[in-house]
């Protein structure tokens, strides 16, 4: 159940506003008006994200922000305040606003750990809800942290290693099983730091949100160049479309890294321009499929079953 009393600014309550409960997928709805005592109540909600949207007679409009409803669950809503001008209030749940966001933000992070595609590789990095809320800085490392200890990511590694093996990539690492271990090192490595520097601290310190956003319409054209784009632009915290100065500062501070560990001969610019093309390549590449091939075969997309 989610209810709450629809006030004044004066603390008066308000009979007859309307009050509209949304569900995140917007294809769910519910209305209804405030009674004499300015109450409202939607009884029998299956679990779930909602917003609450409330608008009186010369009245603003009142915003909620997602509540989420688990089974049995009652959200009271406080301070459903109607201003006089048209404006946008954000409510605080249950406790202060910065508890809901971390709240959210934790969710979050289990809907993308859900994620997987035929329910073995990780799709981590996926959202398929553009009102999504961002991820507080301990989230963020958190799913960086999360992605790199997920065995796929050590299976990854070990497949670069073999490549780079087989072709003898790198040789002043040598062959035989030596050679392997040092490569395989250093692929696990690189995806690491990248990882850890681009999802987590560039992430944290730029309020970015490392998240790849499902487009989803639109022609293949204006999809193909919005996926391969999110390379270098992304989302801020704000929702608003910023170069993505977490990514590439990640990944070129990474490759910056990576002269620390690889052999003396293959150090250099050159290893550092490489290693970083490479992984800015690799995830305008991953974007490509992340639009147009992974959501019909990942479990758990969005969060939904």
């Amino acid at each position: 159940m989610i209810s709450g009393t629809v006030l004044d600014a004066n603390d008066d309550v308000i009979q007859g506003a309307r009050v509209v409960l949304t569900g995140r997928s917007g294809a769910w709805e519910r209305e209804m008006q405030s009674g004499p005592n300015g109450q409202f109540a939607f009884a029998a909600l299956p679990a779930g994200s909602y917003k609450v949207t409330v608008t009186g007679k010369d009245m603003g409009t009142f915003v909620s922000l997602w509540l989420t409803l688990h089974p049995g669950e009652i959200r009271i809503l406080s301070q459903v305040v109607l201003p006089v001008a048209t404006a946008t209030t954000n409510v605080e749940v249950n406790g202060n606003s910065q508890e809901l966001k971390q709240e959210l933000s934790e969710q979050q992070v289990q809907i993308a750990v859900d994620q997987r595609v035929w329910r073995v590789f990780p799709n981590f990095y996926s959202s398929y809800d553009w009102n999504a809320p961002p991820m507080e800085p301990k989230q963020k490392f958190q799913l960086a942290y999360r992605s790199m200890i997920d065995p796929m990511a050590f299976a990854g590694a070990a497949g670069v290693a073999g490549f780079e093996q087989f072709y003898n990539i790198f040789p002043g690492y040598g062959r035989g099983i030596a050679g392997y271990f040092k490569r395989y090192g250093a692929a696990y490595t690189n995806d690491f730091s990248a990882r850890m520097l681009s999802s987590g601290v560039f992430a944290t310190l730029f309020h970015q949100d490392p998240r790849y956003f499902y487009k989803g319409t639109g022609s293949f054209q204006s999809r193909a160049i919005y996926a391969v784009s999110c390379a270098f632009i992304t989302r801020n915290d704000n929702g608003r479309r910023r170069p993505n100065y977490s990514h590439v500062l990640g990944v070129f501070a990474s490759a910056a890294l990576s002269n620390l560990y690889y052999p003396k001969d293959s150090r250099g610019l050159t290893l550092t321009l490489m290693n970083g093309a490479v992984e800015t390549a690799g995830n305008s590449g991953t974007n490509i499929v992340r639009e147009f091939i992974l959501k019909g075969i990942t479990s758990h997309a969005g969060g939904k079953n």
